[in-house]
């Protein structure tokens, strides 16, 4: 999965996370909140010296010290609307002759999606989601469709005059010669 955006709930204004799959037709979304926002629009920003690392950066730095890497992050489940996520770690046992060849060791720890995220976006590593919790959870998506609505309404857009689209509004009975007349869009209405 790749992250295609951040976005708002229209109703609420909370924040949903989007994530999208390797075909790039389908969609899940994943509400957070504010402040899970904050920490994955973070995790994109070039890190700010001059202020104390945020809890994701430490944790990075905590994996560092560990000699854990983040192979992975799995959302496997979704139960009652939530998302259950996992990150999957390697820990390196150190060996003087050759680190490269040394065992790794896989270690799973239970987190929220949207400090799993966080914690990808941070550490480079890809974010994985089981099928069955993209089919009960996505939301179809026509990229080439979505880039055409796009271009055709900047194309409307770029030619189209405040005279035009009165003119247009008018024309489809969606707004009336005369705002304040009230009777005569009851009367319209009614024929």
């Amino acid at each position: 999965m790749t992250i295609a955006g951040l976005g708002l709930d229209a109703a609420n204004r909370s924040p949903i996370i989007l994530l999208r799959d390797p075909s790039g037709r389908r969609q899940v979304p994943i509400w957070i909140d504010h402040a899970q926002a904050h920490n994955i629009v973070a995790g994109f920003q070039q890190p700010q010296t001059n202020r104390p690392p945020l809890t994701h950066d430490l944790m990075v730095s905590l994996l560092n010290l560990g000699n854990l890497k983040l192979d992975r992050v799995i959302i496997h489940t979704i139960e009652k609307s939530n998302f259950q996520a996992v990150l999957k770690l390697h820990f390196k046992k150190s060996t003087v002759e050759n680190p490269e060849e040394a065992p790794t060791a896989i270690i799973e720890v239970e987190a929220r999606p949207s400090d799993a995220i966080a914690l990808a976006i941070r550490t480079n590593c890809s974010i994985w989601m089981l099928e069955k919790v993209v089919a009960e959870a996505a939301i179809p998506v026509d990229e080439e469709a979505d880039a055409e609505d796009q271009d055709e309404f900047r194309r409307f857009l770029n030619n189209v005059s405040p005279a035009d689209l009165i003119r247009h509004l008018k024309d489809n009975d969606q707004i009336n010669e005369n705002p304040f007349d009230q009777n005569d869009s009851n009367t319209k209405k009614q024929n």
